[in-house]
């Protein structure tokens, strides 16, 4: 499955924006999808992430309650809305595919098979 990340931007803090992950082949509708950023000098972190059906969504502590998972597997596309953010969340931004999705693990990147090119998301003061 090919992915394609999209929606960056720059935007003042407590601004929001809205992230696009679209996914071309593949079996799309049958798994996680995972948001990883990696600001600069620091390693890819996890974001959050959406079970297959997109009835269940999980978040790290540090965006809760800010940011929110779709997915719409009929367009092939998972979302993440970014609201309230900080210059903290300044960082790429990288959605991943995960066809063996686990809660316990879902927070490690090598686990996700796929991943789309990077968006960029810059929150100035």
């Amino acid at each position: 499955v090919q992915l394609q990340a999209s929606g960056g931007g720059l935007v003042q803090a407590g601004g929001s924006l809205r992230l696009s992950c679209k996914a071309s082949g593949g079996a799309f509708s049958t798994y996680a999808i995972g948001w990883f950023r990696q600001a600069p000098g620091k390693e890819r972190e996890f974001v959050g992430a959406i079970n297959w059906s997109g009835v269940n969504t999980w978040f790290a502590d540090s965006v809760k309650g800010r940011f929110s998972i779709s997915r719409d597997n009929a367009e092939n596309m998972v979302q993440l809305q970014m609201n309230n953010l900080k210059t903290e969340d300044t960082a790429v931004y990288y959605c991943g595919a995960n066809p063996k999705f686990s809660v316990a693990t879902m927070s490690e990147s090598f686990r996700y098979d796929w991943w789309g090119k990077g968006t960029l998301v810059t929150v100035s003061s």
